[in-house]
């Protein structure tokens, strides 16, 4: 268990945290949620001691240990991946290498002798025996072969480094695990893996991740940072947000009475509660929401965008033909391979695979920045088409405030026009006259995002969209692609993203590609197609 006790932060002027009360129990994963900035990833330094509120306490029960999983990929460069996935209990470490020095000693005397059998008493009591077999399954259910596990952290790449360093904090059994995006780098069998272990952890879990399909599948609660005050609240993701639009709703309706309003309330608890036996936190999480008053549902203050594509022109039958494309990198290992497919009215397909590096450069050749080495594709008379790079800084290395970047791609040029525009993507008053230069990656993918609106294109061409995005903007991408009328072709790392707007999904492998015109969570259920997706590769 943590206990949080009056903490506050403030950096300047700006008041991060303020006299923040909160308790966190073993058997819960909760969920810290909050606008970009909002200091949730500070929020998890404070608890974890790496950084010091200037007022209140955080404790812990004595004896309990705490693990976190660090986004430093260089601090274990000098140990192997074995050394590094037992460091995350560094007591246990040090007795080992305490063990193994005093047990190489040549002149071996009686008093390490008996220095020996206190090590070998404390190394059972925390398990030692069994650390190397431990540490070796996490990283085999990360995907991390026996091959790695000697080899030095400085000698890999960095996806498999971040795997690693996944393992490291779920090793040993903490009380008390802290996940700062946990999913990221992690193929769709790896977070999988990881909602698993979790639904089985039995101790206290505190997550910070932008991937709402995890924090469903994972959360029995949501703490919410908003405007200094951490709030916490029963229930996934997914609850707490429709149960915030429903009670924001009801606040805005001056007409229904309150018995009313209370009666739907309640109903909407109800129905939740009852889908959310469906979720592996199901018993914990439904108990909870059982227990729920009306009073616990309150409506948010976060803002969100408004984001909607609307397509000028209707597309016509002919869409895209893709026959027989071809790529190698330039070290002549294949990223896709004979792609032949076609784009019908209506489609929204959704692009997988273990390289996405494959999909960014299929995307570069439809739109014309790479050549195919072999192969042809032609794009339907009617299409116009709008292209969302997963890398845009290069459109914004301009000395441009951001009215004057974004009437650049508006026909209309009126300021009054530009400051609506971007004041619904949340940019208002002062901070549409930011320069360009300036602007955070979040910042950039909404201006992105606007730039693709005013486009008025037919056909949607998006790698990863979701990146630097919060929550708020997300859902909002999410809802205006799903009302989108016009033909996309997207990635995105986000599951939920994935599946609440694609209808068919095409995965590319060096060896070809699997196209399916199901829903993603089908399409990766399904015993068949998984069969057929090792084929791939």
């Amino acid at each position: 268990m943590i206990t949080v006790q009056n903490v506050s932060l403030r950096y300047g002027k700006r008041v991060l945290f303020d006299e923040v009360n909160i308790k966190f129990v073993p058997g819960n994963c909760y969920g810290i949620i909050g606008a970009n900035g909002a200091g949730k990833s500070t929020f998890l330094k404070i608890l974890s001691g790496e950084i010091e509120a200037q007022t209140g306490v955080i404790s812990m029960n004595p004896g309990e240990r705490m693990t976190f999983l660090k986004q430093d990929q260089f601090e274990f460069d000098a140990y192997t991946a074995m050394d590094t996935v037992i460091l995350g209990h560094e007591r246990l470490y040090k007795i080992m290498k305490e063990r193994e020095a005093i047990y190489e000693k040549e002149d071996f005397t009686d008093a390490d002798g008996e220095k020996a059998a206190d090590l070998e008493a404390e190394f059972a009591d925390l398990n030692g025996w069994e650390a190397e077999t431990e540490a070796a399954q996490l990283l085999s259910g990360l995907g991390i072969g026996e091959e790695v596990h000697g080899t030095l952290m400085g000698d890999l790449n960095t996806n498999i480094k971040v795997r690693i360093l996944l393992a490291q904090a779920l090793f040993g059994n903490p009380d008390v695990l802290l996940l700062d995006e946990p999913t990221n780098n992690l193929d769709v069998e790896m977070v999988l893996w990881l909602e698993n272990f979790l639904a089985d952890f039995k101790n206290t879990v505190i997550v910070v991740s932008h991937d709402r399909h995890f924090l469903d599948e994972v959360c029995t609660h949501i703490v919410d940072i908003d405007f200094s005050k951490v709030q916490m609240f029963s229930g996934n993701y997914s609850f707490w947000y429709e149960s915030s639009q429903l009670a924001m709703k009801q606040r805005q309706d001056q007409n229904k009475k309150s018995d009313e309003k209370r009666k739907e309330l309640e109903d909407f608890i109800r129905r939740f509660s009852a889908n959310a036996s469906k979720s592996k936190q199901a018993t914990s999480r439904q108990k909870l929401l059982e227990k729920l008053t009306i009073d616990d549902i309150k409506p948010s203050s976060r803002k969100y965008p408004y984001i909607a594509f609307k397509s000028e022109r209707e597309v016509g039958d002919q869409i895209l033909t893709v026959d027989g494309l071809s790529k190698k990198t330039e070290d002549g290992v294949a990223l896709f391979n004979n792609m032949s497919f076609s784009v019908n009215k209506g489609d929204k397909i959704a692009f997988v695979s273990r390289n996405t590096l494959a999909i960014s450069s299929f995307f570069d050749i439809l739109n014309g920045e790479q050549q195919a080495d072999r192969g042809d594709f032609n794009w339907g008379v009617t299409i116009t088409k709008s292209y969302f790079t997963k890398d845009p800084t290069s459109f914004f290395d301009v000395d441009l405030n951001l009215v004057d970047w974004l009437r650049q791609y508006s026909e209309e040029k009126d300021e009054s026009f530009i400051r609506g525009f971007l004041g619904r993507m949340l940019f208002s008053g002062e901070e549409s006259l930011k320069k360009a230069k300036v602007l955070s990656g979040g910042e950039k993918v909404r201006c992105m995002l606007s730039r693709t609106m005013l486009s008025g294109s037919n056909a949607l061409i998006m790698d990863d969209p979701t990146n630097h995005l919060d929550l708020e903007s997300i859902t909002a991408l999410n809802n205006g692609l799903i009302d989108f009328s016009g033909c996309l072709l997207f990635y995105s790392h986000d599951h939920q993203f994935v599946h609440t707007i694609a209808n068919r999904i095409i995965e590319i492998g060096p060896k070809g590609i699997l196209d399916k015109l199901m829903p993603y969570d089908d399409f990766l259920k399904d015993e068949t197609v998984k069969a057929q997706r090792k084929a791939l590769y």
